[in-house]
């Protein structure tokens, strides 16, 4: 009887012809997540097993929980036999030391192959535990312990508790996708909603020194960390905007600023994007939320690029951001006071009914395609690691 993880796809088990691809991508994750733990891999299309070669249960199911594609993490026993009456006396040697007095059996029986029905195999190691422990009951709607039973092609598992997993689709399934990655609130939320429909993100981030500090910078190197762990690996672009944002700033009606930085934003994550073969840009604009989230704004934005922009928080409110900020850990750094491109230079009146035409005009102003011709050119990229630890961490 040997111990280990045992995890459930969830959501995946819902594809047909393509779920070999799902569960594959989902193993190479896990694999990559516990790349510095001594652990054994195996899969078949119902579940996948992981050995913990040592005793790194705990640390290796909390990796677990960070991992899209899981729906549940279990700590179970292996047994090398379909032998029920091996298997009854496993299972009261496990519950041995348990407190409980009332308890259920569920079996799956995956293979038919044995002779008898699930429910019969259920009942019988039920009457085998009354009788050889007392003061037990049984309780099919509310047992103190729930004994899950799994007979499988040439072995059984055996296994009480359930960790529940973060669930979606792993990371990497639909393709890839350009997070635009400012330092708020937001944006790492989105990002963090994208991953878990299976798109795996770069970031982006426009930086304008000296109007943005260096610790605006670090301040989103670490989020971009935080992302990484469930991301598994990210990649930062960083582009120098300062020159582009002056531009705008001396030439253009104040109260189209916002809605004019936002378009040169726009047109550069498509650049990155193609260049990166990312399919989408991703952000994280909330309807209403800021003058340039109307419907007008966003259309008016929008209309300057043909690839696809996800916004998975769109028609969440500010607390419901701010709570899954907290949940998944990138709250506590965005909101430290380092002020990002998208918030100096803010006019005090801007226009939230912006008319297109208008801003082409605006934008003539501005020698804006050689602009941003240099900004693309000039560009940063920074590979985050997850497990290493940054200079810019000390710096924040």
């Amino acid at each position: 009887m040997k111990q280990l993880i045992m995890i459930k796809y969830g959501e995946l088990t819902t594809k047909k012809e393509n779920i070999q691809l799902f569960i594959k991508t989902l193993y190479l994750n896990v694999q990559k997540k516990l790349e510095n733990y001594p652990v054994e891999i195996f899969y078949d299309k119902g579940r996948m097993f992981i050995r913990v070669l040592d005793q790194h249960f705990i640390e290796v199911v909390q990796e677990l929980k960070e991992i899209f594609g899981i729906h549940e993490i279990i700590i179970g026993y292996e047994l090398a036999t379909l032998d029920l009456e091996e298997i009854k006396k496993s299972i009261l040697t496990l519950v041995e030391e348990k407190e409980f007095t009332t308890f259920k059996i569920e079996t799956k029986r995956s293979n038919k192959l044995v002779p008898k029905t699930s429910v019969e195999i259920s009942r019988e190691i039920g009457s085998y535990l009354l009788k050889n422990k007392s003061g037990l009951q049984v309780d099919v709607h509310t047992p103190e312990l729930l004994i899950h039973v799994e007979l499988r092609s040439k072995e059984s598992y055996v296994y009480f508790d359930v960790e529940k997993g973060i669930g979606g689709y792993p990371v990497g399934t639909l393709g890839k996708g350009i997070l635009m990655l400012s330092g708020g609130i937001d944006s790492p939320v989105a990002g963090y909603m994208a991953m878990k429909r299976g798109v795996k993100l770069e970031g982006i981030y426009f930086e304008s020194p000296p109007h943005t500090s260096i610790e605006a910078k670090n301040k989103v190197k670490a989020l971009s960390k935080v992302l990484c762990k469930y991301n598994l690996e990210f990649k930062l672009h960083v582009i120098p905007f300062t020159e582009i944002q002056e531009a705008i700033y001396k030439n253009i009606p104040h109260e189209y600023l916002i809605t004019i930085m936002r378009r040169m934003m726009y047109r550069i994550s498509a650049i990155i994007a193609s260049r990166s073969n990312a399919k989408i840009l991703v952000n994280g604009e909330s309807i209403g939320q800021v003058a340039s989230q109307t419907l007008t704004s966003m259309k008016a934005i929008n209309e300057v690029v043909r690839i696809p922009v996800i916004r998975p928080v769109a028609c969440f409110d500010k607390l419901e951001i701010i709570s899954v900020a907290k949940q998944i850990g990138t709250y506590e750094t965005s909101i430290l006071p380092f002020e990002d491109c998208c918030t100096i230079f803010v006019p005090e009146h801007p226009v939230i009914n912006p008319d297109s035409k208008l801003c082409s005009e605006y934008e003539a102003l501005i020698p804006f395609e050689e602009l941003i011709h240099e900004a693309v050119k000039n560009h940063e990229v920074i590979k985050i690691n997850r497990q290493q630890k940054n200079d810019y961490e000390d710096l924040l």
